[in-house]
């Protein structure tokens, strides 16, 4: 018998783009979570209508959380929220999604950029980790008969890129010389390996994931993938996840990405 991708869920950056489509596939999904929880900057402004209108459609599914990532009181407030809905069976799953690209070359990139992107791109999912952990280790704890990690006892999963590579960053500088954008992601990789040894023993599992060069507003129209492409991609990758998969960053079939 088929078993439900998580109890709950926390997706952030929902209004627009893949947090969406996330929110969008999760709730048509028959195996999707009991509990959506849509985070998003400014739930009352005209960039979240799509997402108030498909919540108002199920309502008992999902919840639209003011959450600005780049707001530790937001991100506080915003777990407290979720704390009273789901109680004693904590928040399985977290998809750290919303993010931001400031395009910049070096001739054209100075501080004040590069401190905002990493601000929203590595401090705002460390401060949702953070303050999310005890939720999670609540949820990890439902399972303490099984040792076995996966998304649906409870796990964090960082929406990362392709361009964070170190490695393979030589093959593909030159088509996309975004300085803020890659250093802020390949610090995003590093925050998933902390993350993933401080909380192995926690029972929750950690991993980096590319969804792939997608047709949103950051990805531009001439990207091959359309959203929904990407999400059930991405989807079937983090339902098939294991223990074995913590510490990683793969893109969205499943493939291996090198640090």
């Amino acid at each position: 018998m088929a078993c439900r991708i998580c109890y709950s869920v926390l997706v952030t950056g929902s209004n627009r783009g893949i947090g969406f489509e996330l929110v969008r596939q999760l709730v048509d999904s028959p195996l999707g979570p009991v509990k959506i929880f849509a985070g998003c900057r400014d739930p009352n402004g005209p960039r979240a209508q799509e997402l108030q209108e498909l919540a108002q459609k199920h309502q008992d599914v999902i919840t639209v959380v003011q959450l600005d990532i780049g707001c530790p009181a937001s991100i506080t407030e915003a777990s407290k929220l979720v704390e009273a809905k789901v109680q004693d069976k904590g928040l399985n799953l977290i998809i750290n999604n919303a993010g931001v690209n400031i395009p910049g070359s070096l001739a054209d990139t100075g501080k004040s950029t590069m401190v905002d992107v990493y601000t929203t791109n590595v401090v705002g999912p460390m401060i949702v980790a953070k303050d999310f952990r005890p939720l999670l280790c609540k949820a990890a704890a439902q399972f303490s008969h099984q040792t076995s990690m996966s998304c649906k006892r409870s796990a964090i999963i960082n929406v990362s890129t392709l361009l964070s590579s170190i490695t393979m960053c030589h093959e593909n500088f030159s088509q996309a010389p975004m300085y803020p954008y890659r250093v802020s992601k390949a610090a995003l990789n590093m925050l998933t390996r902390c993350l993933a040894e401080d909380l192995k023993n926690d029972g929750i599992l950690v991993m980096a994931l590319h969804p792939g060069w997608v047709q949103t507003e950051m990805g531009g129209s001439e990207a091959p993938l359309t959203a929904a492409e990407s999400v059930r991609g991405m989807l079937g990758v983090i339902t098939n996840l294991t223990e074995k998969d913590t510490g990683t960053l793969l893109d969205w079939k499943g493939n291996s990405i090198p640090w």
